[in-house]
């Protein structure tokens, strides 16, 4: 049982779900019950737990990483990424010998963990280390030649980009030119050679050799503390008997991996599992202010990383200050968390509401796009670039298709665009290929999602362009997209805490091992309610009587919801189990994927 398993899905549609309310295939895969048992008794683990893992393809010899994710185990050799020992010594040449030094991060929650590290990395080792965040509808992306100038123009002798800077070769040779030594720490996508700069450090260099292509920004830092850390004890420099311990960040590289939508796998396992810790501890000031502002109790989980603090983090480079993410996470000062927590929960609101605007009226020209292209692309000059990604992020999702949403400072400035893909289809490396044949001004991106500036008399090329060189991963990836995987079905009776308790012991859950999705065959809808105007909260009774209370989320104008509210009608629901504490009691409520009509 050494070898990986590859488990073929079931040939036939789970529960005969051809076509769910939300167009879906609902599909299981079989487990190799041998393998089971194997877990069972190796792991000590419930049936249920072990049955997941074999069915999800976890090899047996793979079992003990995936089950107790290590940073031992798992960490990754820092001299194996091209550049990185040149970076760490560069660096650690700045500390020793005191170098004005800046850190020029992207504006979202991966640039922001990832320059919170570094900051906290350079005070606990005597230094300040500037922030930079470009402004998002001024300066766009990643570095320019105006950051560059003003850095220098104050003094600054090092930059260090993180999470961009990987393509910015006109903006890097601009610093060469200033005389701005420039260290860059990025995962984005690289099909050229690295531009100019003292050290250009991402696994997704052609020439990187490290194996971790998967990993964020936030990830790269951390291994790139790692290094200096060594080049310290190596050199023997000053302090370097009593390095800041890097274990205390991994609430930061962790919160940077789910919201960059990074697969937990390997090393990217290993840091959220570990980094839950470190936040279930508090340590972090301004992740604790931001967590009581938006009113969240109990045991912190990934959902509090990617549906909670998240949104909040990127608020501040969504509709307002691009510097609040990195100054929040970085801050030990707890009345200027509170401030900074308190002024993004009010930036999460404003930015929500722009959002629901957008949509509004994005959604009818979506579905127009998506009946003729394999790519949805809607914008409007109008539209507020701090919002289109979370408004491609929904459209996705709704179509089933890689959606790019494109929003303008004015009708006369290039649109600027955010994407969200499908499985299987790589949507960085197409924006990439449109900028290469001179469609776009800027653009990269990786698999999932991707970044672009577009001249607007260009956008209809774009469409072209990519809709055709998508047109064969997407016909390839058609079924992956529509379909819905089902882990098991049961009856509701079986939804209790100790099920929830044996599906903790295989977490944490995200990008590329999702929620456990259960089928309930054969319930009805006995009560159902609108909340806060856009999500049903509802109860499932199935024949014996038994009953689960859960929640839609924004299923208001959907088919979901609509189902939902007919009350009495009987459906097969496909439900995630979660657990709800309110007021001292804990119960297993469910949160609705999708219904399908029964018999």
């Amino acid at each position: 049982m050494s070898a990986a398993l590859k488990v073929p899905y079931a040939p036939t549609a789970f529960l005969g779900v051809e076509r769910s309310l939300t167009g879906r295939r609902w599909r299981t895969r079989e487990a190799d019950l041998t393998l089971v048992e194997a877990f069972r008794r190796r792991f000590s683990l419930p049936e249920i737990a072990a049955r997941l893992l074999a069915a999800r393809g976890v090899p047996f010899d793979g079992a003990e990483n995936f089950l107790e994710p290590t940073l031992k185990a798992l960490f990754p050799d820092p001299s194996s990424f091209a550049d990185m020992d040149e970076a760490a010594g560069v660096i650690e040449d700045a500390i020793v010998s005191g170098r004005s030094c800046a850190v020029l991060a992207d504006y979202d929650v991966d640039g922001g963990s990832s320059g919170a590290q570094l900051v906290r990395y350079f005070r606990a080792r005597g230094r300040e280390l500037k922030i930079y965040v470009p402004d998002r509808m001024k300066e766009g992306y990643g570095p320019s030649v105006v950051a560059f100038e003003r850095l220098k123009a104050e003094g600054v002798e090092l930059v260090i980009t993180v999470d961009c800077g990987a393509a910015a070769e006109g903006p890097l040779n601009a610093a060469a030119e200033l005389g701005l030594d420039v260290v860059v720490l990025d995962h984005h996508l690289m099909n050229h050679a690295p531009p100019k700069a003292r050290a250009v450090v991402n696994p997704n260099r052609m020439d990187c050799k490290s194996g971790q292509g998967d990993l964020t920004a936030a990830g790269v830092v951390l291994v790139t503390l790692a290094a200096v850390n060594r080049e310290a004890r190596k050199r023997g420099s000053i302090g370097s008997n009593n390095l800041p311990d890097l274990m205390q960040m991994l609430d930061l590289a962790a919160i940077g991996t789910v919201c960059d939508v990074a697969p937990l796998t390997g090393f990217n396992r290993a840091i959220v599992a570990q980094g839950l810790k470190v936040l279930r501890a508090g340590k972090n000031i301004g992740l604790v202010a931001l967590a009581e502002n938006a009113g969240r109790k109990g045991q912190a989980t990934v959902y509090d990383f990617g549906f909670i603090l998240g949104p909040r983090i990127n608020a501040g480079g969504r509709v307002g200050d691009a510097s609040l993410a990195t100054r929040l996470l970085s801050t030990e000062d707890p009345a200027e968390a509170n401030e900074l927590a308190a002024t993004l929960e009010a930036l999460n609101q404003e930015r929500r509401a722009r959002e629901a605007e957008m949509l509004a009226e994005a959604e009818s020209a979506a579905l127009a796009e998506a009946e003729t292209r394999s790519v949805v692309i809607v914008g409007s000059h109008l539209w507020h670039p701090g919002v289109i990604g979370i408004a491609a992020g929904r459209l996705k999702d709704r179509l089933m298709k890689p959606t790019i949403v494109l929003g303008g400072v004015s009708e006369h400035e290039p649109a600027k665009g955010s994407g969200r893909s499908t499985p299987g289809v790589n949507l960085g490396a197409a924006v990439a290929a449109a900028k290469e044949a001179g469609l776009l001004i800027n653009g990269g991106g990786h698999a999932m999602a991707a970044g672009l500036t577009v001249e607007w008399d260009k956008v209809e090329a774009l469409k072209d362009f990519l809709s055709e060189r998508l047109s064969g991963e997407m016909a390839a990836a058609a079924g992956e997209a529509r379909a819905l995987a089902v882990d098991a079905a049961g009856a509701i009776g079986a939804l209790d805490l100790g099920l929830i308790d044996a599906l903790d012991r295989i977490g944490p859950y995200g990008q590329g091992h999702p929620e456990p999705v259960f089928a309930l065959p054969d319930v009805r809808v006995s009560f159902a309610k609108i909340v806060k105007e856009e999500h049903v909260r509802f109860t499932l009774e199935d024949a014996r009587g038994a009953k689960v209370s859960g929640i839609a989320f924004r299923a208001m104008k959907s088919p979901l919801g609509e189902a939902l509210l007919k009350r009495d009608a009987t459906y097969h629901a496909a439900v995630r189990v979660k657990r709800n504490e309110w007021n001292g009691n804990v119960k297993a409520e469910v949160e609705i994927v999708d219904l399908a009509g029964a018999g």
